[in-house]
Order: structure tokens, then C-alpha cells, then sequence
């Protein structure tokens, strides 16, 4: 059994405040008993303000840099994922996530899928792998990439028994009802992320921004869903964290055990 976290809050472009932030989230985590906490979509330096690529960009930080290595030790002795834009050996711009632990760089996701105007600001990765950590096999993916059921299948048959969905996932820009909880985009958020975690029979935690920056207005909603779609801890449209003891291989043995729905895949009728 692990203590499970998933964040929603709000990250800009200081970096040191966001360092404060996730100080205080990492200890107030730790006090819970949290193994692993997910923290949201660019968390480090803030999402884009606008998707054209004409704002103020986000600080692009190098994965054997000193930013990591001050998460790395601020996770200490808890898995940790965080988004930021990654500075790549080309000179391209990624939207990134790091997981984190045991002193070292455990894993490290490049957005695969861009929405809008998002290619405007970045480059896109090209790949999903699975990777082992202390609290068990972990795929990672960002915000869009969740649209995609590949994305989640292709982590689940790298044997990924959890996956990490960090998000800056904002409401709608039209016609956007007062009440978050009320907004289309809220409600397609919360379908992926318990549809991703069924199909695949696996925990899934979902990290997201919360608050507004930019024309953005993000919807929260960070949670911890089961092998069988079930929300176990939610933030609801509010910032907060969202906390759940899981029995990861129990769960997923017990969800796979009558309806296993990567053993009774029929690849040679996908085509």
C-alpha cells in the first residue's frame, strides 16, 4: 500500500516562487505519508499566457540542470513529478515532465500531442515509455497527450502500472459558465481521466493548474482514479491535493483478473 498525490495549483514565470510552492506541497505531502506526488503541467516557470507564441515565453530549463537538481533534492526520499519547458541539445523547446527520486532523474516525457497554437512555442516529443521507480512501473504523459487513448495503451503495454497525467488544462474560452464545475472542458477533463484509467486498468493520477494565467482559466480537478475508473480523491474545481492510499498491484490484479483488457487485445483486428 502507497500514499498517492495528485496537485492543483496555480505556477508562473518566478521560478522561486514556484520553488516555495513546491517546497511547501513536498512537505506538506511528506507529513501524509506521500510516496509519490504529482505536480502540474509547467509548474516550473508557468504555462504560456497565450497560444500564438507571441507572449513572454516560459524559462527553458536543461534536464541536468541546477533547477532539477534542486526538485531532486526537495523530492528527497518521495517520487516526484513536475512539468517544465526542457531546453533540448538541439536548441528546440519542449513541454516536458521530470519524475524524480532516490537522488536522480527517474524519468523525463516530451509532449507528444500539441493543441491550437502549442507549436508555436514548442517542439514535439515523439515517444511514451514506461520506467521503474521505487513505487512501481510509471508512464508519464501531459495534458493533451490524455485525448489519445495510444498514448495511455502504448504506456500500459510497456508495462505501466501508473501514469502520471500533469495538466495546465484551462475551461472554455467561449460561452464559459461562471461555475468551473459547470464548464464542458471540466467535465471532458474528468471523462479522459477515468476512460484512460479503465481501458487500461491502471492508477492514474491527474495533476492540473488551478487559477488563471493569461487568457487562461484553468479548471483544477486534480485526482487519483483506480484500475476501474472509480475516483478515489478528488480536488474538485478548487486548488488543493488530492490524497489516496493505493494497493497498486492488488488493484490492478484485481481489476484484470476476469476482464483483462490488455490480454484480450486483438491486435491482428486493428487495422
Amino acid at each position: 500500500m502507497i500514499r498517492v498525490a495528485a496537485v492543483a495549483e496555480a505556477f508562473d514565470r518566478d521560478l522561486d516562487e514556484d520553488f516555495h510552492r513546491i517546497e511547501k506541497l513536498i512537505a506538506a505531502a511528506r507529513t501524509d505519508g506521500v510516496r509519490l506526488l504529482a505536480l502540474p503541467e509547467a509548474c516550473l516557470g508557468g504555462y504560456l499566457a497565450d497560444l500564438n507564441g507571441k507572449a513572454e515565453q516560459p524559462p527553458a530549463l536543461r534536464l541536468d540542470g541546477p533547477e532539477i537538481g534542486r526538485l531532486i533534492e526537495l523530492a528527497g526520499d518521495m517520487v516526484v513529478c513536475a512539468g517544465y519547458c526542457e531546453a533540448g541539445g538541439d536548441g528546440a523547446r519542449y513541454n516536458s515532465v521530470v519524475c524524480v527520486g532516490e537522488g536522480r532523474v527517474l524519468g523525463n516525457h516530451r509532449k507528444v500531442h500539441q493543441p491550437l497554437r502549442e507549436d508555436a512555442s514548442y517542439s514535439s516529443g515523439d515517444s511514451f515509455t514506461a520506467f521503474d521507480t521505487p513505487v512501481g512501473r510509471i508512464g508519464l504523459m501531459i495534458c493533451y497527450d490524455k485525448a489519445f487513448p495510444e498514448s495511455a495503451r502504448t504506456l500500459a503495454l510497456d508495462g505501466a502500472e501508473i501514469i502520471v497525467c500533469v495538466s495546465a488544462w484551462p475551461g472554455s474560452r467561449t460561452n464559459a459558465p461562471a461555475d468551473l464545475a459547470e464548464d464542458r472542458w471540466t467535465r471532458r477533463f474528468d471523462l479522459f481521466d477515468r476512460a484512460r484509467a479503465l481501458e487500461n486498468q491502471v492508477v492514474w493520477l491527474s495533476a492540473n493548474q488551478s487559477g488563471t494565467f493569461g487568457s487562461l482559466r484553468f479548471v483544477c480537478s486534480a485526482k487519483i482514479v483506480d484500475p476501474g475508473g472509480d475516483v478515489l480523491a478528488t480536488t474538485g474545481c478548487e486548488p488543493g491535493m488530492a490524497v489516496a492510499t493505493v494497493d497498486v498491484a492488488g488493484s490492478l490484479a484485481a481489476a484484470r483478473r476476469y476482464m483483462g483488457h490488455l490480454r484480450d487485445r486483438r491486435p491482428a483486428a486493428y487495422i
